[in-house]
């Protein structure tokens, strides 16, 4: 990685890190605001909630033609300066309309900075270097959203709407800080992949492209499973089961969450240098038995009737399990993406993605609160197990369709001579990134 390349890609990590940061301060807290704090009801929330996950479906279906055409470093510009009115707005605002409006608008916001950023990290990073640059992007937002929730937990007081205020007030501040780093970003003249920099020119029929892809159309199959069955029942399905039937304490509930987080922040690093020469596939399918484990754990907890200790440790280690896997896929999935795409569709691919993610996102909560608000529990813990299963055999099944190079970019990697001669070996050797 040239040391361009390398100066243009921290400082798109550290940008993503702060708003990360603030994030973290209004995420925990915007229910309650809405709700209770500008004293608009549970459905005003609900609302406002739900527009953040709508505004998305219906802006990245558009992120990735305009990234392909425009690059990716406009379209992050214009995301974070929407991010940054929608949560000055939400922090201001207080009649219903003007939530809804602020809620729009930053969820709109968020979701065309995740795949224009994605893009800007291809751009900036090889073949062989995108996993530790998308693990570290992982890391650092995990990392930003953790601190910034517990920071921002002894700033609020629901006694006093001011403190929100404030909350959402840095939470715009650090959106626009991540919208100067990356404006002063100096981009490699071509992204780091096979074909040629894409220009005005964009290839006709995209959707087409993508949809005939059947590499591509799998991934997008197996991320729909993964985000569903972690990420789409975090809030909703598991934290429902964890109070209803393992009967723990909220407060206890964010010890587990707490404990995904530190899992993902403690692994990251130790987990990328086990899995970044490994097949891909592989590295995924492992995700699925992990995760398998895990729900399994989970339904073990609502079966511990006499030990209220084993119960909750059951249930931590459930959210501990998924930070595990979650560290083994940010170095694999987001860079898969990447490989797979033409040159002159990296943009559409990361956004034909992210709407994957966000479509799990928006059906896990919904279908995972009904199945436990309604009693099947057995049939819950039953149906989020098999999504663990079924992961790991489209895992299975993907790495058939993938090519050896894609599969495991560093098979072909230049080999190490396996001897030097006295005089290599008097020269100092130069490291590989």
């Amino acid at each position: 990685m040239t040391t361009a390349m390398g100066a243009a890609l921290r400082r798109i990590q550290l940008g993503n890190a702060l708003s990360a940061f603030g994030n973290g301060f209004t995420v925990p807290y915007l229910y309650v605001y809405v709700a209770k704090v500008r004293d608009l009801g549970a459905s005003t929330a609900g609302v406002a909630l739900a527009m953040l996950a709508v505004s998305a479906l219906i802006v990245l279906p558009l992120t990735g033609r305009a990234i392909d055409r425009r690059g990716p470093l406009p379209v992050a510009v214009i995301g974070t300066f929407s991010a940054a009115v929608g949560a000055m707005g939400l922090g201001l605002s207080a009649t219903e309309p003007l939530v809804i409006a602020s809620a729009v608008a930053l969820g709109a916001g968020i979701a065309v900075i995740q795949p224009a950023l994605a893009t800007m990290i291809v751009w900036c990073s090889t073949t062989v270097t995108r996993s530790r640059a998308f693990a570290t992007q992982f890391f650092l937002n995990n990392l930003g959203l953790g601190v910034g929730g517990l920071v921002g937990g002894l700033l609020v007081d629901e006694a006093h709407a001011s403190s929100f205020v404030r909350l959402f007030a840095i939470e715009a501040v650090m959106f626009l800080v991540l919208g100067a780093a990356i404006a002063t970003v100096r981009l490699p003249r071509a992204p780091k992949v096979e074909d040629t920099v894409p220009t005005g020119e964009r290839a006709k029929g995209a959707w087409r492209t993508l949809f005939a892809d059947r590499r591509m159309v799998w991934l997008c199959v197996l991320g729909f499973v993964l985000f569903f069955a972690c990420y789409g029942q975090f809030e909703s399905g598991l934290a429902a089961y964890a109070t209803e039937v393992t009967r723990i304490a909220p407060a206890t509930l964010g010890v587990a969450l707490a404990a995904n987080t530190a899992a993902i922040v403690a692994a990251q690093f130790v987990v990328l240098k086990l899995v970044e020469r490994r097949r891909r596939s592989r590295v995924m399918a492992l995700v699925g038995v992990i995760w398998t484990v895990a729900w399994l754990a989970a339904g073990a907890s609502g079966l511990v009737h006499g030990s209220q200790v084993v119960a909750t440790t059951l249930l931590i280690s459930t959210y501990a399990l998924f930070g595990i896997g979650e560290s083994m896929l940010s170095p694999t999935v987001a860079p898969l993406v990447a490989d797979l795409a033409p040159v002159s569709l990296i943009g559409q691919y990361n956004s034909a993605f992210a709407l994957v993610k966000q479509l799990a996102l928006a059906i896990g909560p919904a279908v995972g609160a009904l199945m436990v608000g309604h009693g099947m529990y057995a049939t819950y813990i039953g149906m989020v197990v098999l999504c663990a299963l079924g992961i790991t055999v489209l895992s299975l099944r993907l790495g058939w369709l993938l090519s050896p190079a894609q599969d495991n970019p560093h098979r072909s990697a230049p080999p190490v001579p396996a001897t030097r001669t006295e005089a290599e070996a008097a020269e100092p050797a130069v490291a590989t990134v």
